[in-house]
C-alpha cells in the first residue's frame, strides 16, 4: 500500500534547507518517497524521528557535529553551541524520504553519506589476539574495567557476564537465552542491556568477518552473530525502546556508532585504542561502559572460537 503523503511542512520565508551527511544504513528510508514520522525526543546535541511503520533502520538519530554519531544518524555541520535543534518539540510531526529529513524548525536535504561498517582489513590471529590485549589494558587503565559482558548499567546482573562466557564457548542455544533475558534492560532511551547486545553483536560480525575462514574462528563468529541478531531483533520494537530497537538492528547487520567504529579499528591496529576507549566511555551516563563491555565480550568469544577451531583442526 502507498502511504499517503499531505503537502510538504512549509518553509519559513528566506529559509533554505540545512545540508547533513547520512549513514548508508538510512539510504532505503531516505530515498524512498517522503514519509510520515514523528519527534519521539529532543535534546540539545540530537533529536530523534520515528517513522511510522516500514522495515527497520524505524529511527532516524539528526545530531549536531560535534555529537555521538550513532549508526543510524543524519550529521549536520552545525555544534551544539550552535542551538541546531532550538525549534524542534518532542511529539511534532515530521517527513523522511526524497533524499530530505524534515519537520518543524528543521529542515536538512542529504548532501552527503558516510559508512557506518568500519573496514578492519584481513587480520592474522596473533595480531587479533595483541589488539584485544590491547582493549583489555586500555579499559583497565581509563577506568573500564575488563570484565567482559558486565555493563556500568548492569554491574552485578549475572546474565550479561553468563552471555559473555557462553559466546567464547560457541553455546547458540544458552548464547540465545541470556541474551534474550537482556533486551530492553535498563532504564533509558538506550537501555544497557541493549548497548550490551549492540557491541556484541557488531563485533561478533566485524572482527569475525576480519578474521575470516581458514581455522580462525571469523566463521563461527559471524555464524553466532547472525543467530543471535535474529533472536534479538525478532521482537525489539515490543521489548525495548524504539531507539534501542533500531540500534540492535543496525549493530545485527554490522554498522557501528562512530565511538564503537574507533575502538575496533583500534584493535585492528589502525589507531590508538586508548583516546579510542575513551571517547566511548564518555558516551551517555552509561551506554559507553555497557557498548565497551559488549566489544571487549564479543573480541573474547572470537579469540575463544579461534582456539577453538584451531584445537579441532589439529586434532
Amino acid at each position: 500500500m502507498t502511504a499517503l503523503v499531505r503537502d510538504p511542512i512549509r518553509l519559513p520565508a528566506g529559509r533554505s534547507a540545512t545540508a547533513g551527511a547520512a549513514s548508508l544504513a538510512l539510504r532505503p528510508a531516505l530515498a524512498a518517497p517522503r514519509h510520515p514520522a514523528r519527534v519521539i525526543a529532543a535534546f540539545p546535541a540530537a533529536v530523534y524521528l520515528e517513522r511510522h511503520g516500514g522495515p527497520e533502520p524505524r529511527v532516524v538519530a539528526v545530531v549536531a557535529c560535534d555529537a555521538v554519531r550513532l549508526p543510524n544518524a543524519v550529521v549536520l555541520g552545525a555544534a551544539c553551541r550552535d542551538r541546531p535543534f532550538r525549534g524542534v518539540r518532542e511529539g511534532g510531526e515530521a517527513w523522511i524520504g526524497d533524499g530530505r529529513v524534515e519537520t518543524e524548525g528543521l529542515q536538512i536535504r542529504i548532501r552527503r553519506w558516510w559508512d557506518p561498517s568500519p573496514e578492519l582489513g584481513a587480520l592474522g590471529p596473533a595480531a587479533f589476539a595483541r589488539g584485544v590485549h590491547g582493549l583489555e589494558q586500555a579499559l583497565h587503565s581509563t577506568g573500564g574495567g575488563t570484565c567482559g559482558g558486565t555493563g556500568g548499567g548492569l554491574a552485578g546482573h549475572p546474565d550479561p557476564a553468563l552471555l559473555a562466557r557462553l559466546c567464547a564457548a560457541g553455546d547458540l542455544a544458552g548464547s540465545v537465552e541470556a541474551a534474550e533475558r537482556i533486551v530492553g534492560l535498563g532504564p533509558g532511551l538506550t537501555p544497557s542491556g541493549d548497548d550490551i547486545l549492540a557491541g556484541l553483536l557488531v563485533t561478533l560480525r566485524l572482527a569475525g568477518g576480519a578474521l575470516g575462514e581458514g581455522g580462525r574462528g571469523g566463521g563461527r563468529a559471524v555464524w553466532l552473530a547472525g543467530w543471535l541478531g535474529a533472536a534479538v531483533t525478532a521482537d525489539a520494537g515490543t521489548r525495548t525502546t524504539a531507539l534501542a530497537a533500531t540500534l540492535l538492528h543496525c549493530a545485527a547487520a554490522g554498522c557501528a556508532g562512530a565511538e564503537v567504529a574507533a575502538v575496533l579499528r583500534g584493535v585492528a591496529g589502525h589507531e590508538p585504542v586508548v583516546p579510542a576507549v575513551r571517547r566511548l566511555l564518555a558516551v551517555g551516563h552509561t551506554s559507553g561502559a555497557d557498548l565497551a563491555a559488549g566489544v571487549l565480550a564479543g573480541c573474547r568469544a572470537v579469540l575463544a572460537l579461534g582456539s577453538a577451531t584451531g584445537r579441532r583442526a589439529s586434532a
